[in-house]
């Protein structure tokens, strides 16, 4: 039987507390391993609409300095890797960045440990990256969230995110973490971001999927 975690946190602070718990079984699911092998038929959807983002993410090309938040274990930023001058990864967990450097094993990145709903940049960038994090923004942070993205953005600098869903979380031992996790509509997101001054790109796989790119500056 599932146990549903009893500390007395605040949503934000479960939130953050169930990644620190979860950071060395976060790859099995991105990789569908153990539990989160869901059989050839959906491992394939899963990996080919992954693959989707990939390339998505390989044109964005994201170079110059870059700052990647909720960086996790570091799937994405070795990805970031290749492209960038210096990369800075920010994340509250400091079990995840232990694993990002490993990973990563670089000498031209940054890891912070930072709340990032009370993080503030201290540079600017050139572009922004963050992956399976947008839909944990509390709604009522929503609007700080996109103010740190643009304060954290040289003039002309781009962002690129991508997205999935589920709800309440299981750790392999049985514990259940309840998260937040806002399921976005492409149009409705983009309109919304429209109305911030922003130009986005943002589209869906078939099944998993959400992504997007955008700029304060028009596309030339």
């Amino acid at each position: 039987m599932d146990t549903i975690s009893k500390n007395p946190l605040d949503p934000v602070s479960e939130q953050l507390a169930y990644y620190c718990a979860r950071a060395s079984e976060y790859d099995e699911w991105w990789f569908r391993l153990g539990r989160y092998d869901k059989g050839e038929t959906k491992n394939s959807e899963w990996f080919n609409e992954g693959a989707i983002v990939s390339a998505a993410l390989e044109a964005f090309q994201p170079t110059g300095k870059v700052l990647e938040l909720a960086g996790g274990t570091g799937i994405w930023s070795e990805q970031l890797l290749p492209h960038v001058e210096h990369l800075t990864v920010v994340d509250g967990s400091t079990e995840m960045l232990l694993l990002n450097a490993a990973r990563l094993h670089a000498t031209n990145v940054t890891h912070t440990a930072a709340n990032i709903f009370e993080w503030q940049p201290t540079d600017q960038f050139d572009a922004i990256f963050f992956g399976f994090w947008l839909s944990h923004v509390p709604p009522e942070k929503f609007d700080a969230f996109w103010e740190l993205v643009r304060k954290s953005l040289k003039p002309g600098g781009r962002f690129f995110f991508e997205d999935s869903t589920t709800h309440i979380r299981r750790l392999n031992d049985g514990r259940t973490f309840q998260i937040y996790k806002v399921f976005y509509d492409v149009d409705d997101l983009t309109a919304r971001l429209q109305q911030k001054g922003w130009y986005v790109d943002i589209r869906e796989t078939p099944n998993y999927f959400i992504y997007g790119s955008g700029s304060l500056a028009q596309p030339a």
